[in-house]
């Protein structure tokens, strides 16, 4: 197969999640990446662990896969020409410093782009490059005051983040997206783009329901534990020796989960019998079916459910999820690098004709691939023979 990015230059100035997400899903599709790099320091995320794997964090090689490390001292006048020569050559540039940081370097979009107009530049940010320029864009931060935490924990509980910094992750795939958009739009025009991304509005675009709820009631959502607040039931419910994922989207679902569950009587009940009424009567609902659920075993409910085509499943570990991936054919892990240097890492979800385009090169350690990088420049700038 034919990597779709195949030739595609990607200069990579970007650091921790957002953007190093970004780029290594275009690496995966088949770009070269470069990745630039602090003088000692290097990503941020180099230095956070434990754990770490063979030496290296593994939240960077969570993220950097498939990519060439360079190391360029942009406080230098040195430094500087040598990025601006890469963003010459490049298709593609990929950055998250505080917005005006680049400009400050001689390398924002409108001057890189009087000297490449084919350069899609793309620029991640916290909160924008007008009002909320210097406001600081951590994952964190945005899930509080983007409202995520308002809506995630137990009902009257303390605001709650998700497990992982989901609004990075949603920036960067917005991020790869918009630049596949404008890499498309550049084949019809001859000219590049800025992409702009900003963590507050990914997280506002990924509330969905959630955000149309209050944009169409003026009621704010509030936290519901595992509860939906449009479908009922769609929760947890607790067998005699561990929680299940319950998810029940008709009314016919419903009416095969209670003969599943030998209460047949509820479905016929008018307070259950429709998805609004069972809204309504959510409490009284799901006391009854704790009742037939809590004394069986989760394998033998969701042997039921199962049978009954049931949106089902128990809650599991980190560990076990892999595992039934693994089990399903998903192959959800894959080696990277080559002899004593693989390193484990979870699999592209992409599927192109049935194949992961996934990059095989291992994340590279810091400043790798500086003197190649230079000397390829070298090369590039030099007069023909």
């Amino acid at each position: 197969m034919t990597d779709p990015l195949a030739g595609v230059v990607v200069v990579d100035f970007s650091r921790v999640l957002s953007g190093p997400l970004a780029t290594m899903m275009l690496a995966d599709l088949g770009a070269e990446v470069i990745k630039i790099e602090r003088p000692g320091h290097g990503d941020d995320t180099r230095a956070w662990g434990p754990p770490y794997h063979g030496g290296d964090s593994t939240y960077f090689l969570a993220v950097n896969r498939g990519k060439r490390s360079a190391v360029l001292d942009l406080a230098t006048e040195r430094g500087r020409a040598a990025a601006r020569a890469l963003a010459a050559r490049a298709d593609v540039l990929v950055e998250n410093f505080r917005p005006g940081t680049m400009d400050e370097f001689g390398l924002g979009h409108d001057e890189l782009a009087g000297v490449n107009p084919r350069l899609v530049y793309c620029s991640l940010s916290g909160f924008g490059s007008g009002r909320g320029r210097d406001l600081p864009g951590y994952d964190f931060i945005v899930q509080a005051v983007g409202g995520l935490m308002s809506i995630t924990g137990e009902p009257g509980g303390e605001p709650m983040k998700v497990g992982v910094a989901l609004v990075d992750v949603l920036a960067g795939l917005h991020a790869t997206i918009g630049v596949l958009a404008a890499l498309r739009r550049r084949e019809q025009t001859g000219r590049g783009a800025h992409v702009e991304i900003n963590l507050l509005s990914s997280l506002l675009s990924s509330l969905v329901n959630q955000a149309s709820a209050y944009l169409c009631t003026g009621q704010p959502p509030v936290a519901l534990g595992n509860a939906h607040p449009s479908i009922v039931p769609y929760e947890l419910l607790h067998a005699a020796d561990r929680p299940i994922a319950l998810g029940v989207g008709t009314d016919a679902q419903f009416a095969a989960l209670c003969a599943a569950l030998d209460r047949p009587d509820l479905a016929a009940d008018d307070r259950f019998r429709t998805n609004s009424a069972r809204v309504a009567n959510h409490e009284r609902l799901i006391t009854e079916l704790d009742r037939a659920i809590r004394p069986l075993a989760a394998e033998e409910v969701l042997g039921r459910l199962r049978d009954a085509g049931i949106p089902a499943g128990p809650v599991n570990g980190v560990d076990e999820a892999f595992a039934l991936a693994d089990r399903l054919g998903l192959r959800p892990v894959r080696e990277v690098g080559d002899g004593e240097g693989t390193v484990p890492q979870v699999a592209s979800p992409f599927r192109l004709d049935g194949v992961s385009p996934a990059s095989t090169r291992r994340p590279p350690g810091l400043g790798e691939h500086t003197e190649e990088i230079l000397a390829w420049l070298r090369i590039a700038e030099a007069p023909p023979a």
